[in-house]
């Protein structure tokens, strides 16, 4: 039997990896199977692409090399992780998925949408989440809680860069009503959690 997957959206501080975390704490409480990741990363290849693509001093590097970069770690994360725990049944949860590449690349960087679905079809194997979380908030308070850390290459960009993200990942909700679930950032953690949890129940068959 497939697995089930669940991948979390939102722009830079808007507690993914907080929510993520509360999740496992759900899973493990209930003996279920899953794995973990993120992207870009999730396997050693992977994770070599990541730290180029969020290295401050590549500040050179190209929308197009960016682009072909994130593509190129997801299909590894894909091939080498995804697809088998899935096919192996089990729940596999992703901080970030292809809907990041629309919104940063796409939206933010200006790159051609039919070339982004052509290389997403291809580096994805035709995967789809089942489930996708979006956290979300105005980018200046995602900003402003990230601004006590030393911050990669795209959390460095421009405010104005950063509202195109949120723009076009609220775009892609309204697009994919079924996949999406839009929650308010602002909210305290254990209330947007309560929502993550109602919607995963309905998914696995109110398990609880």
């Amino acid at each position: 039997m497939r697995g089930l997957f669940i991948t979390f959206e939102g722009i830079e501080g808007s507690g993914k990896s907080t929510q993520v975390q509360l999740l496992t704490q759900y899973l493990n409480n209930h003996h279920l199977p899953y794995i973990c990741t993120r992207e870009p990363g999730g396997t050693p290849i992977a994770e070599a692409i990541r730290r180029i693509l969020l290295d401050p001093l590549c500040a050179e590097m190209l929308p197009e090399t960016e682009l072909l970069l994130y593509n190129a770690s997801r299909a590894q994360h894909t091939g080498e992780l995804i697809l088998p725990a899935l096919q192996a049944g089990k729940i596999v949860i992703s901080d970030r998925y292809y809907d990041s590449t629309y919104a940063y690349q796409g939206a933010a960087r200006s790159l051609d949408y039919a070339v982004i679905d052509s290389l997403t079809a291809f580096a994805t194997f035709n995967t789809e989440p089942d489930l996708t979380i979006l956290l979300d908030l105005p980018a200046e308070a995602g900003l402003s809680r990230i601004d006590n850390r030393d911050l990669d290459r795209l959390e460095l960009e421009d405010l104005s860069f950063h509202r195109k993200v949120r723009e076009q990942f609220l775009f892609i909700a309204k697009k994919h009503p079924s996949r999406y679930v839009v929650i308010d950032a602002q909210k305290a953690p254990e209330e947007i959690n309560r929502v993550i949890i109602n919607r995963i129940q309905v998914l696995l068959g109110d398990i609880a």
